[in-house]
């Protein structure tokens, strides 16, 4: 059994030109709550035990501002501080209590690639229950990365990420059971490729993107079953040009996974997914995947 220093991908923070409709947007239309505004920010959380997943905050521009992953313990905090120092990070937050209402201990960084990394321990936890057709938790983030192979080494070297799959563009990269819970696609410049949402189940896939696709959003790429990971996904751009997935059960993995690497991962000519039914990619998608890019401040 594997002892990952980070438990799990927590939530990400956007930074958004129009904050009302943001708001609006990841409550009436893709299913989140507003549990808190503080710090000039919005809290939203999905169904499950995280208190909340998403941090939206008013923005001159869409921009990924953090990411924010969970620690297991505070000796591993201090421990996983100690190395991305090391690594020639920049430190944004010294360790300390987060300010965010979720409370806990945290520091923040950036990785030298751009992104900004938060990581907490002891963080609020709330009653949380799968509910049809909402999402529960995030299940990944894809980041764009003009050097995916330095990257990647990050990851696993500093983080303590396992690399469980590597297609031709993208290499897949978990910190507990599930496949994944970083991707880490490669692309001309640094930023944010999409953010995943988990649902409960396929059937809530297609009927949360039925809602999404009545309130006029349609969907950029799927419904679909992707090749690693093998979990069903459906992409949407939402208002502010951020690409989001819906997607479900996501392959549980161990140490007995077997790896595989680009030379096995291919499609036949005309395909894009396991299934052989998801449409080509929407070139608004293709387009909105890589114009996002990293906070600055």
């Amino acid at each position: 059994m594997t002892v990952f220093p980070v438990t799990a991908l927590r939530s990400v923070e956007l930074g958004t030109p129009d904050l009302a409709g943001s708001v609006d947007f990841y409550t009436r239309v893709w299913g989140l709550e507003v549990v808190a505004e503080a710090c000039d920010k919005v809290f939203l959380a999905a169904t499950g035990n995280d208190f909340h997943v998403l941090e939206l905050k008013q923005s001159d521009r869409s921009e990924l501002r953090k990411i924010t992953f969970r620690v297991g313990s505070a000796e591993e905090l201090a421990a996983l501080f100690a190395r991305t120092v090391a690594s020639g990070c920049t430190v944004m937050r010294e360790p300390g209590p987060a300010d965010a209402p979720s409370s806990g201990e945290r520091f923040v960084i950036r990785e030298p690639q751009g992104s900004v990394l938060e990581f907490v321990h002891g963080d609020r936890r709330k009653a949380g229950s799968a509910v049809a057709n909402r999402p529960e938790r995030l299940a990944h983030v894809n980041i764009n990365t003009a050097d995916i192979e330095s990257l990647s080494a990050f990851y696993r070297d500093v983080l303590g990420f396992q690399l469980t799959d590597r297609s031709k563009l993208m290499a897949f990269l978990r910190c507990n059971d599930d496949h994944h819970a970083v991707v880490l696609a490669e692309a001309r410049a640094n930023g944010l490729n999409h953010v995943a949402f988990l649902m409960p189940d396929l059937e809530s896939v297609m009927r949360g993107s039925g809602q999404v696709v009545d309130h006029g959003h349609p969907i950029g790429w799927g419904v679909g079953r992707h090749g690693p990971g093998d979990n069903v996904f459906a992409y949407f751009i939402d208002p502010q040009g951020v690409v989001v997935e819906y997607t479900a059960e996501v392959l549980q993995v161990d140490q007995t996974y077997r790896f595989r690497g680009p030379d096995e991962w291919v499609w036949p000519p005309g395909r894009t997914d396991h299934w052989g039914i998801a449409p080509p990619k929407s070139d608004a998608c293709k387009k909105a995947q890589i114009s996002i890019g990293f906070s600055g401040a």
